[in-house]
């Protein structure tokens, strides 16, 4: 599977304990099957006046299925999938049962339910009637630098050219 992550830098040598902690599928190197998503992910405000590139790798997810990898996907938005990500958001540690989780985004779009619901302002109930009307937008979680190293392999880093020039 051909996957991609958006940067400030050329990630030819991917690491799993860089980025932040508390973030939807807990730490480790996020990637998305969806190419634009990755650009807008390295081209975010935060990154303006930085080149910008889009890291392009192959996933080999028969080989993490075959080696018996712990692999956790949440196809849609779903009571399992909102636990996951608020427990993980709050410093818990579900994400540790795995090495790989797939699914959706905790984007602008759906943030501000995810975060009623993680304030107690909303029940499950609601959270989960206003993400039925939300297509999930994609990310994969690597999480053990073993898996990384054994499953993803790069395949080439582009510039991105933000301006369209």
């Amino acid at each position: 599977m051909i996957v991609y992550h958006g940067s400030i830098f050329r990630v030819e040598s991917p690491l799993v304990n860089i980025g932040r902690p508390l973030l939807d599928f807990g730490p480790g190197f996020y990637v998305t099957e969806l190419m634009q998503q990755a650009v807008s992910w390295g081209c975010r405000p935060l990154n303006d006046g930085k080149r910008h590139y889009l890291n392009i790798y192959d996933l080999d997810v028969e080989g993490l299925k075959s080696a018996g990898v712990g692999y956790l996907k949440f196809p849609e938005y779903s009571g399992d999938w909102l636990d996951f990500v608020v427990s993980n958001r709050k410093g818990g540690n579900m994400w540790k049962s795995y090495s790989v989780i797939e699914g959706g985004i905790a984007n602008d779009h759906v943030f501000n339910t995810v975060e009623l619901y993680s304030d107690e302002l909303i029940t499950k109930n609601e959270a989960l009637d206003r993400l039925k009307y939300e297509k999930p937008n994609h990310q994969i979680c690597i999480n053990r630098q073993d898996v990384l190293d054994k499953f993803l392999f790069l395949v080439e880093c582009r510039d991105i050219d933000v301006y369209g020039k």
